[in-house]
C-alpha cells in the first residue's frame, strides 16, 4: 500500500470511528432513552384511560356506595356520636355474649372535611364470643374501622381472653359535591 493511500485510509477510518462514537453516544443512546420514557408515559396514559372508562361504567354503583357510606357516618354532634358508638358496642356485646370492660373515646379533627372518633375498647370472653363480637363490628354498616386488634389470655387454658380494639369512626363535616 502506498503512503498516500494509507493516509487516506487512516483519515477515512478515523472519520468513521468518530462518526460512530458521536452517533452512538450523542444520538442513538439519548434517542433510545427518550423513546423508552415516551413508551412508559403512553402506557401510563392508556392505563389511566382504561381506569377512567371502567369508572364511567361503574358510576352508578360507585355513587350509590358513596351515598350509603355518607348516610352511615357518625353524626357531627360529638356526644350523640359517642352515645351511638357506645350503644352499638353494647348491642354487639349482648348479641355475642362478650363483656365490654371499657370504652375510651377521643375525637381528632385533622382535616376540614371530616373528624374521626378514635375509641380504645376492652372486651373479655372466650374465643367464640370475641370472634362473634369482631364479626358483628365488621358487618355493621356504621362507619367504623378496626385499626388494631390485640388478644391476650388470662389463664393457662386460654378460656378467659381479653380483646383490645382500636376503632376509628368517621364523621363528615362537609359533603363533597359529586
Amino acid at each position: 500500500m502506498k503512503v498516500e493511500n494509507r493516509q487516506q485510509f487512516l483519515v477515512i477510518l478515523t472519520i468513521v470511528a468518530v462518526s460512530l462514537y458521536v452517533g452512538v453516544n450523542f444520538i442513538a443512546t439519548p434517542l433510545a432513552s427518550w423513546w423508552k420514557v415516551r413508551a412508559d408515559k403512553v402506557a401510563a396514559l392508556r392505563k389511566q384511560v382504561s381506569d377512567g372508562r371502567m369508572m364511567i361504567r361503574r358510576e352508578q354503583a360507585l355513587r350509590s356506595n358513596w351515598e350509603q357510606m355518607q348516610t352511615n357516618t357518625l353524626p357531627l354532634n360529638t356526644s350523640t356520636a359517642e352515645q351511638q358508638v357506645v350503644q352499638a358496642f353494647d348491642t354487639w356485646a349482648s348479641d355475642s355474649g362478650a363483656a365490654i370492660n371499657g370504652i375510651t373515646p377521643q375525637w381528632k379533627n385533622d382535616d376540614v372535611d371530616y373528624m374521626t372518633l378514635n375509641c380504645r375498647v376492652e372486651a373479655s370472653g372466650d374465643i367464640g364470643t370475641l370472634m362473634r363480637l369482631l364479626y358483628d363490628i365488621e358487618k355493621d354498616p356504621m362507619a367504623l374501622k378496626l385499626d388494631s386488634v390485640e388478644l391476650s389470655a388470662h389463664d393457662t387454658t386460654g378460656q378467659s381472653l381479653t380483646l383490645g380494639l382500636q376503632v376509628s369512626g368517621l364523621a363528615l363535616i362537609t359533603s363533597p359535591k359529586p
